[in-house]
């Protein structure tokens, strides 16, 4: 497992960056999302229709010597089903890979946070449990800084308005989306992990529109979630969208993009990407 000093140098170049100037050129991160139930990764279209995508342990280590910049672990049940992450499967993960590792699903609390964090994560995400009580935000950058702190916004338009749900995409709020993202960045989060649940599993691109408006109206990085089926995908959300990280899972999980490839075609598009 990764030792306590390389999870606080991490950190500690993340709270350097974590509040910097979009003028500023960083190198574009590439994430693979782990979507875990019932112990299995799994992937489907617009949040339902879940199929097997492979051992998230193994595929975590893949990724790790692929190339990826950082993993993001999603335990999609846990908030429905009323539990915690499996602390179990996240020990396993981290003892096999040595880049950033966020972790998400079930977080409500400080202690919450604290358990992952020695149990291997760098990260974690939150997502209802701030939606429910906003000032879990504050708390948990209070006490492990911004940089451990990911909020996770899914938002699908409705009557032309991106609504956030919450409970794994299945409840929809009245929040709107970019109101709500800019409350969770003055509450203290350190980035924003935004999925179109219109476009999520499509692979059709992207929702760049709204990515970039996210992207010129905060100070903190957005991560691009949902919709990524080709190379051009991630050029344009990073382009266009004004992405600061761009995740995905099934054209990783089955193959269909390798990370080696895209990050030299993102070169190729002047992107800058750490190789």
């Amino acid at each position: 497992m990764r030792t306590e000093s390389v999870y606080r140098s991490w950190n500690n170049f993340i709270s350097e960056t974590s509040t910097y100037s979009k003028n500023i050129m960083l190198a574009k991160r590439i994430i693979p999302c782990l979507d875990i139930k019932n112990g299995r990764t799994v992937k489907g279209v617009n949040f339902v229709n879940l199929i097997d995508a492979g051992d998230p342990v193994v595929l975590a280590k893949q990724y790790a010597e692929k190339g990826a910049d950082e993993l993001v672990f999603l335990d999609i049940s846990a908030t429905l089903e009323g539990r915690k992450t499996t602390l179990e499967m996240v020990l396993k993960v981290a003892e096999q890979v040595n880049i950033p590792f966020t972790v998400g699903g079930g977080i409500s609390s400080i202690e919450d946070v604290d358990l992952l964090l020695k149990s291997g994560a760098d990260k974690v995400s939150i997502n209802s449990s701030a939606i429910k009580r906003p000032e879990l935000i504050n708390e948990l950058s209070d006490k492990f800084g911004s940089q451990c702190v990911v909020v996770a916004i899914d938002a699908k338009q409705i009557d032309g308005q991106w609504k956030v749900h919450l409970a794994g995409g299945s409840i929809p709020t009245k929040l709107d989306l970019f109101e709500w993202a800019k409350e969770v960045e003055n509450r203290g989060a350190g980035e924003i992990l935004f999925t179109s649940m219109d476009h999520d599993g499509t692979k059709d691109g992207f929702a760049n529109g709204a990515l970039s408006k996210l992207s010129t109206t905060l100070n903190i990085p957005i991560i691009a979630s949902g919709g990524a089926g080709t190379i051009q995908h991630f050029v344009d959300t990073f382009q266009i969208g004004k992405s600061d990280a761009a995740l995905a899972a099934s054209v990783f999980h089955f193959g269909e993009i390798e990370i080696k490839d895209l990050k030299n075609a993102l070169k190729e598009n002047n992107i800058e990407v750490r190789i």
